[in-house]
């Protein structure tokens, strides 16, 4: 996903953190990696799966 504008989570930090990156790949499509070893892989989720999920984090 080289053409991919990724941006890190806000909880992201310089002192060694555990860093998501997100990106918007399409209207509909989400994908994350981690950011200290993006060579590691992505996973791509549906709009309605990943906003579940982070709505269900945001319960906790």
């Amino acid at each position: 996903m080289p053409d991919t504008a990724w941006f890190k989570s806000s909880y992201s930090n310089n002192s060694g953190g555990q860093c998501v990156e997100g990106a918007r790949v399409a209207q509909d499509t989400m994908a994350i990696r981690d950011s200290k070893d993006p060579s590691r892989g992505t996973f791509v989720f549906p709009a309605p799966t990943w906003e579940a999920f982070l709505g269900s984090l945001r319960q906790h």
